[in-house]
């Protein structure tokens, strides 16, 4: 059996092991320690990473009530080895997983709802509640958990006997048989939990419940503590600075500044639309068929819905099809409109004479073609 050392004590980061196995594992090994502080992957958090000796460990599972400790080499069985575990990536879990606690606990102790769903991954972490909650909501819990920093409560993680267990009310996701571990912050939250936890709420430094939404019938909460929630206000600050700076205004006036910056949007595309209609119109009424009856237009812009209009507008005055042609790829795109002629049976001989892809309906054909455009010409100056 191997002694769990992080349940005794989180803050050990090296010690000396001695190795009782060493088993093929996946594409690696599996190696077992007399004693360890790397915490196998539970509760929702994932498993230490470090080294044994100079042989990196890149994941620690518990299978069958052993701690595997996964590496890509092997380690001589009976010998003794220098330990490291990764301290900042186990802080920063501490900090997180500690976090989350507090604001469990103060949901379910404000509206009554329960954590259904915990997921403490490398760069966020998730809580999924049984229920909805709104914004002003998270507001108050987020205050209320932050203060629980402030107070600096000790956060206790202990193994009652079963005659104290039976008078605790605390949380648990599922019925627990054995010993179970109870971490506890007075005036907040008591629940089962296997994790390693900080010693004080004032190590977590900061909460901040990032985002949210609502998710299988209830609300999946976005959640940032220690040193992470630094890292995102830091992030955003920037962001928000950059945006302050291209607008001109205040960090505090942005989201004023891009209604106002999307209102001008608006209008000048309102404007920009008004506009393309009366262009499209003044070159349709340009048009003219030529002797087979076909209006043939080369386009300048590569502007999809212009040759559209200019297709169907000249289709109107054209006894044959109005064909606009516009740049795309080193070769054209194209839209061939008609009311006089079905389309669909002219489809196949103008993509052979064209080289050309594409298809549609009897009144409007688009596609693409790599012919050059005195072929182009050539072939709109007969009858289709």
């Amino acid at each position: 059996m191997t002694d769990r050392l992080y349940d005794k004590n989180a803050y050990v980061s090296s010690f000396e092991a001695v190795v009782t196995d060493c088993r093929s594992y996946g594409d690696g090994y599996a190696v077992l320690l007399d004693r360890t502080a790397f915490f196998p992957e539970g509760g929702g958090q994932s498993g230490d990473s470090g080294s044994i000796g100079h042989i990196p460990v890149r994941d620690t599972q518990e299978e069958g009530g052993e701690i595997l400790h996964l590496t890509d080499l092997p380690c001589e069985i009976g010998a003794a080895y220098p330990c490291h575990i990764d301290f900042a990536l186990r802080y920063d879990r501490m900090q997180n997983h500690s976090g989350e606690h507090i604001v469990s606990g103060l949901v379910h102790a404000l509206y009554g709802l329960d954590n259904v769903g915990f997921h403490l991954g490398e760069t966020e972490t998730t809580l999924d509640f049984n229920g909805v909650l709104d914004r002003e909501q998270l507001d108050r819990v987020e205050e209320q958990a932050n203060e629980a920093i402030w107070h600096n409560l000790p956060i206790l993680c202990e193994y009652p006997t079963k005659e104290q267990l039976a008078t605790l009310d605390y949380r648990s996701k599922k019925e627990l048989s054995g010993e179970v571990r109870i971490v506890t912050i007075e005036g907040y939250d008591c629940c089962a939990c296997c994790a390693p936890h900080v010693a004080r709420t004032g190590e977590i430094g900061l909460i901040k419940l990032l985002d949210f939404i609502h998710y299988k019938g209830g609300v999946r909460i976005w959640l940032a503590a220690g040193k992470r929630a630094l890292l995102d206000y830091r992030e955003k600050y920037r962001e928000v600075s950059a945006v302050s700076r291209a607008l001109s205004v205040p960090q505090a006036e942005c989201a004023a500044g891009v209604d106002r910056l999307l209102a001008e949007f608006e209008e000048k595309k309102a404007n920009a639309t008004a506009l393309s209609r009366e262009l499209a119109e003044a070159r349709v009424a340009s048009l003219s068929p030529n002797a087979a009856g076909n209006i043939l237009y080369f386009l300048t812009e590569n502007d999809e819905l212009m040759a559209r209009k200019i297709a169907l507008g000249g289709a109107e005055r054209a006894d044959g099809v109005c064909a606009v042609f516009f740049p795309a790829g080193g070769g054209y795109r194209f839209m061939i409109a008609s009311q006089q002629i079905r389309l669909r049976e002219k489809a196949a001989a103008i993509r052979e004479a064209l080289a050309a892809r594409g298809g549609g309906t009897d009144d409007l054909l688009q596609g693409s073609s790599t012919a050059e455009k005195e072929q182009v010409t050539a072939f709109f100056e007969k009858s289709l």
